[in-house]
């Protein structure tokens, strides 16, 4: 039943890999700088399958094999839910956010880390390795956990302590290494030396990750059109390496093929830097280096864009927006949480500042991607605050401290 060719194929120059291709997986293109290499399908038809747990159920559109049972944690399935303040502030018809906060780990990387595990039992992998600075490390290494995979992250000292403590209470192998760049050049050597199966991406530049894991992203279009009463005009993504943007625009593209919707909307990334705002405005193949300073968004504040993500955007006439400016973020994060009771991380609240300054028409409808919680880097929401006063049990003590 399941729609997968078995090639991976080149988002560059257009080559297919017959898998497992494993030396590809984190790496990309061999041909191309900084080119993913993705799974491939001949569609025909949109099957739901609501006996599969999680995202499992739109396994036919997914690139794994029809006999290996899914390693899911109940993923998918998160809300849309409406912020109509926010539509009202910026000047549109509807906006909601899908909350991926309530998937098992509270982020969008459980969709990822689904369909790569499952394609790393498929394949007979023992170990399997990632770099991250947080969220995609958790995930990981709970679906490893899940799976019975023994799991080592690659991180970075400077990351919070709730993410180190996430992927160490999942039975993950932490370390951390001085650069970012360390654990690129580490993990390849483990792929090569060791033979375990990469979870993210390590080539310099980047070309993205898990291509298998990318397609677990398509699940969040595929829900969008099922719980929205129109496809939106547009769709606003956080992005680094653009993982997420490349799945769900492929997602969009399957049910534009399928004649399920009448057209793929329009793709916003959001990025701290700018590297992708660049290239489209250049009118480049290649998205950065671009200068970068210290970020809220610790998590997408990439000097650089991937060949995926110039693919996604430019396949849906879509746009990319920098929002460097740290207080913004949080001063959005804030507003949002307290107008709405939507709490989201930092490099999540990115797509709402994108949104504000998009520019879209009053008629129109937009999704943000709420990628994961605040609680995942509470210290820096706290900073914002103000201490919460003691009193003496009175109502005029009381009184005192009220806005």
């Amino acid at each position: 039943m399941t729609a997968y060719t078995g090639n991976l194929v080149c988002v560059r120059c257009g080559v297919a890999y017959p898998e497992p291709a494993l030396t590809l997986i984190g790496a990309g293109c061999p041909a191309c700088v900084g080119a993913n290499v993705l799974p491939e399908y001949e569609l025909s038809e949109m099957v739901v399958q609501d006996d599969q747990p999680g995202l499992f159920r739109y396994r036919a559109l997914l690139p794994i094999a029809e006999d290996v049972t899914p390693v899911s944690l109940g993923e998918g399935g998160t809300p849309v839910v409406e912020l109509p303040r926010l539509a009202e502030s910026i000047g549109l018809r509807q906006v909601w956010v899908k909350d991926e906060s309530r998937n098992p780990t509270w982020s969008y990387k459980d969709r990822l880390a689904a369909v790569a595990t499952t394609k790393a039992v498929e394949l007979g992998a023992e170990t399997v390795v990632v770099a991250s600075t947080g969220n995609h490390g958790a995930a990981v290494a709970a679906y490893a956990a899940r799976a019975g995979l023994r799991c080592v992250v690659l991180t970075l000292a400077s990351v919070p302590t709730t993410m180190k403590t996430l992927m160490q209470a999942y039975g993950a192998e932490v370390v951390a290494l001085p650069r970012p760049a360390d654990r690129w050049h580490l993990m390849g050597e483990l792929v090569k030396v060791r033979g375990w199966m990469a979870m993210s991406g390590y080539a310099n530049p980047p070309a993205g990750s898990h291509p298998y894991g990318v397609d677990g992203y398509k699940t969040i279009a595929y829900e969008l059109v099922e719980q929205l009463p129109a496809p939106p005009d547009a769709v606003v993504v956080p992005v680094a390496y653009g993982d997420g943007l490349s799945g769900i625009a492929r997602g969009f593209a399957d049910l534009a093929a399928l004649g399920v919707i009448p057209r793929v909307p329009r793709l916003i990334a959001a990025e701290p830097f700018g590297p992708l705002a660049q290239a489209l405005a250049d009118g480049s193949d290649t998205a950065g280096p671009v200068p970068v300073g210290p970020s809220v968004a610790f998590s997408t504040a990439s000097p650089f864009g991937t060949q995926q993500s110039l693919a996604a955007l430019r396949g849906s006439n879509g746009m990319a927006i920098a929002t460097p400016d740290n207080d913004e973020i949080m001063q959005a994060q804030l507003a949002l949480a307290a107008s709405s009771g939507v709490y989201l991380e930092a490099s999540s609240v990115t797509a709402v500042v994108a949104l504000q300054k998009a520019g879209l028409g009053p008629g129109e409808t937009a999704v943000v991607i709420g990628t994961s919680t605040g609680l995942k880097d509470v210290g820096a929401t706290a900073a914002r605050l103000d201490e919460v006063p003691v009193i003496e049990p009175t109502i005029v003590a009381l009184d005192k401290v009220l806005r």
